[in-house]
């Protein structure tokens, strides 16, 4: 009997389910044993399930193709036939946060792509290179809910991934302001161009939700916990605008800051390029050895060139100069289904093995 963990894929036949498949194909840790979707898809197998559907670059994996998938409501039958669950459902956020529970009051671990538990007290948001500690908020959840092993964990927005790595690295300095812009492609959407013909050479200047995740989120992941809950920090004061553009994968930002004690740019630099997070330090298989680079190019980083930096996993920066009205000027590139949302919701869970919150049932 394989040694890995059993894990099952809620939403699995959605863009970031797919996601999801594709990037546990011949996992170290895991292995994808379940896969469960909507009534639809409930009794096809994968491949039937996904055929017209497929999303992704690289093919079906040949491991899954057969999988029979479930319906996700039979939540009895799932979590019995797994370790823990990714969670990439499409559903309202009161709907995902009573299913979400209901698979962790079934001793089953879940790791949700999904934000209707970000702002959930007790439910911990991590990058694991920024802010692990608060996977310590999991017993008082665990409390809550009445569960020995089960409980939930998020991941922030996507939008986020492409300046708040960069930010963090250089908190020692005091941040007090940040203006950021996000260009963000379609797959945070969950289109393709096939999908979306209207976005072929159009910009739409307007993401619901976005700019309000942009500002608050990193505030959360700066928190820290008092009596059982996270706090998010009070500042910085950050200001978003979020902008949909003609880019399949791919989230750039651009990023004014001002701070307590102004660095010099070698300084930045440095910080950046030598930052290590928990991750790095346990080698997780899906961690990136470098997470964040810098890149002295005046037009790097690009989207084409540069979005699957360390496979997709680590953040890419550039354009560092100073500026005439804030301190500091740059931009970044994270890959917004990989690092942004799949493949962040993995190194999640390898964090959470390797901390023992999850474990074979």
């Amino acid at each position: 009997m394989s040694e890995k963990l059993r894990v099952g894929i809620l939403g699995g036949t959605g863009m970031v389910g797919q996601r999801f498949i594709s990037l546990l194909d011949n996992h170290p840790w895991f292995e994808v044993t379940t896969i469960a979707a909507s009534a639809r898809s409930a009794g096809s197998t994968y491949e039937e399930a996904v055929k017209d559907r497929w999303k992704m670059d690289n093919p079906i994996p040949e491991g899954v193709k057969n999988i029979v998938v479930k319906d996700l409501h039979d939540i009895e039958a799932v979590s019995g036939e797994v370790d823990f669950v990714f969670s990439a459902v499409d559903m309202s956020k009161d709907e995902i946060k009573a299913f979400e529970d209901a698979y962790a009051k079934t001793e089953t671990p879940v790791v949700s792509n999904n934000s209707a538990h970000r702002w959930t007290p007790d439910v911990p948001m991590v990058v694991p290179e920024i802010n692990p500690e608060h996977y310590e908020v999991i017993p008082y959840q665990q409390k809550r809910l009445g569960t020995k092993r089960g409980f939930v964990a998020v991941k922030p927005n996507c939008s986020i991934q492409s300046y708040t790595p960069a930010l963090n690295a250089l908190k020692e300095y005091g941040i007090k302001e940040v203006v950021v812009t996000t260009y963000q492609a379609i797959s945070g959407a969950g289109k393709t161009f096939k999908d979306w013909p209207e976005m072929v050479e159009n910009v739409i200047p307007y993401i619901g939700g976005e700019e309000e995740k942009s500002e608050k989120e990193p505030l959360r992941l700066w928190g820290h916990i008092e009596n059982g809950v996270i706090v998010p920090a009070e500042g910085p004061l950050i200001t978003a605008q979020c902008i949909r553009v003609p880019v399949l994968n791919g989230h750039t930002a651009a990023a004014f800051v001002r701070f307590d004690k102004k660095p010099t740019k070698e300084e930045i630099i440095e910080k950046w390029t030598s930052y290590k997070g928990e991750p790095q330090k346990l080698n997780l298989p899906s961690a990136p050895k470098q997470f964040i680079r810098y890149m002295e190019e005046d037009n790097r980083p690009q989207v084409k060139l540069d979005v699957d930096y360390e496979n997709g996993m680590g953040v890419s920066m550039g354009r560092l100069r100073e500026d005439t009205l804030f301190d500091y000027k740059f931009v970044g590139l994270s890959h917004n289904t990989v690092r942004g949302a799949a493949g962040g919701a993995v190194l999640s869970a390898e964090m959470l093995k390797a901390l023992g919150y999850i474990t074979k049932k």
